[in-house]
């Protein structure tokens, strides 16, 4: 009799059915736990690399962003407004905001909620937009800082919150990208070429960078470095490539996905010092405080496509 067979093949077929099921549970539930990896440890504070700041907690749904802010002690210093990327927090930033100061710009660091000192529930896409547009909604009705003197700037997927975030407020004077995506969509087709899973359908933490830059309406600074395995150099030029001028891509030899600034300091701030000068609205930027007028323009240009 051949339905025992039948019905252990129907067992077999209902068991894997049962498992496909259950990865896509799994994918649709848990993708956020895969996407942000919060850390709430902070390593060093700005007082500890010689910086005066100030500790500010915004109010986001059922918790609080934390941010702080230095100020560059003058009314009319740039801004940049600075996101970080899914594992880090604020804690790893003390000495990038002391570049900022050097360079006579005033900085405004956050941690999503969930990350360093942040409260509220476990981040996603809709909830670290919100966090971001909290930061900016301090500094232009807090701060009376003027939209045309605020850069955004985001690395990893912080760039994919900086490009939410211009894109929704077009008045901003710049956004700067470094080391960031096309789509979340990209990336998983990055990381798993061959996929069994409907990833379309299951996918709702969609970051998706491209189609959003296609729209941007203010200067873009694309920074990426050529050795870069967690997001491949390919996707920051494709976000250069899709956006409308004035843009520029930067792209740093041998400089992997969290160590640009490490393998070629001068060009990196050579560059953004340029970018920020270019296109912030200020009647008397100060690019140093050391007594030199620049402390990057002796060196030589980089080499940048517009």
């Amino acid at each position: 009799m051949p339905f025992p067979k039948f019905r252990k093949i129907y067992r077999l077929l209902g068991g894997a059915v049962a498992l496909y099921a259950a990865a896509c549970a799994l994918v649709w539930v848990g993708q956020t736990r895969l996407i942000f990896r919060p850390d709430a440890e902070i390593r060093t504070t700005p007082d500890e690399v010689g910086l005066s700041y100030e500790t500010v907690d915004l109010p986001v749904g059922s918790g609080r962003v934390r941010g702080w802010w230095i100020g560059a002690g003058r009314d009319n210093a740039p801004t940049v407004l600075y996101l970080h990327g899914t594992g880090s927090n604020l804690g790893d930033h003390p000495r990038l905001a002391a570049q900022f100061y050097e360079l006579g710009w005033s900085a405004f660091l956050i941690d999503y909620r969930g990350y360093g000192e942040s409260q509220g529930d476990f981040p996603s896409e809709q909830a670290v937009y919100a966090d971001a547009i909290a930061a900016l909604a301090y500094l232009t009705e807090t701060r009376r800082i003027p939209p045309q003197r605020i850069v955004v700037m985001g690395r990893s997927i912080g760039g994919a919150i900086a490009l939410e975030l211009a894109t929704r407020h077009p008045d901003l004077a710049a956004v700067v990208v470094e080391s960031s995506f096309t789509s979340m969509r990209d990336m998983i087709s990055h990381f798993v070429p061959v996929q069994l899973l409907p990833v379309d359908f299951l996918l709702h933490q969609k970051f998706d960078s491209l189609a959003k830059v296609r729209s941007l309406q203010m200067p873009l600074l694309i920074i990426h470095g050529t050795g870069d395995r967690v997001v491949p150099s390919r996707m920051g030029q494709a976000l250069h490539d899709a956006a409308s001028p004035p843009k520029e891509l930067l792209l740093i030899p041998q400089a992997g996905h969290s160590n640009l600034r490490r393998t070629n300091r001068a060009l990196y701030f050579q560059t953004l010092q340029q970018f920020v000068n270019r296109y912030v609205v200020s009647s008397a930027v100060e690019p140093s405080r050391n007594s030199e007028t620049d402390r990057f323009t002796n060196r030589p240009t980089p080499s940048h496509q517009p």
